[in-house]
């Protein structure tokens, strides 16, 4: 019965801390990359059974900040149309980057620095608009907006 208490402590935590379970946001990163909970685990940097531990409430937190930075570089990349249409080697290039990757977290923030953020965007853009409303945006807001036309045209061409 102890172990139910703690573990229903640190859901309320995780909820508080990360907006919601842990356990909510791997099972969507599974589902999204078709890995297994292991195979997420070795992306993020850390064992198959912290990993567990995290998704099941026996324990609060992720400690290290660059391994929780990877695990929300998965969730921005989760978005790119290539992931979400299941594309083998988009889902495998996005795992190879973030395992790759050394992220850093400056103190007392989140988000992570790992580049440029602007591809992501075109491909949230690509998704929220057509082809045509894209390119018409960018036509509009060319004049005083030229790096937000550019960003509107390369999710045009996505």
């Amino acid at each position: 019965m102890e172990e139910q208490k703690i573990v229903q402590r640190n859901l309320a935590l995780q909820r508080e801390w990360y907006g919601e379970p842990l356990g909510d946001r791997v099972r969507r990163l599974v589902v999204a990359y078709r890995i297994s909970q292991a195979q997420l685990a070795d992306v993020l940097g850390i064992s198959a059974p912290m990993l567990s531990q995290v998704m099941s409430g026996r324990r609060a937190k992720i400690g290290n900040p660059s391994v929780l930075a990877r695990l929300v570089m998965l969730e921005r990349r989760a978005l790119a149309r290539d992931v979400i249409a299941g594309d083998r080697e988009a889902i495998q290039r996005a795992l190879d980057e973030v395992r790759n990757s050394r992220p850093t977290v400056a103190r007392g923030e989140l988000p992570i620095n790992e580049g440029n953020h602007a591809d992501i965007v075109a491909q949230v853009l690509g998704q929220a608009a057509s082809f045509d409303e894209l390119i018409e945006a960018a036509e509009l807001i060319e004049g005083r907006l030229p790096k937000l036309a550019r960003v509107l045209r390369d999710a045009a061409r996505d």
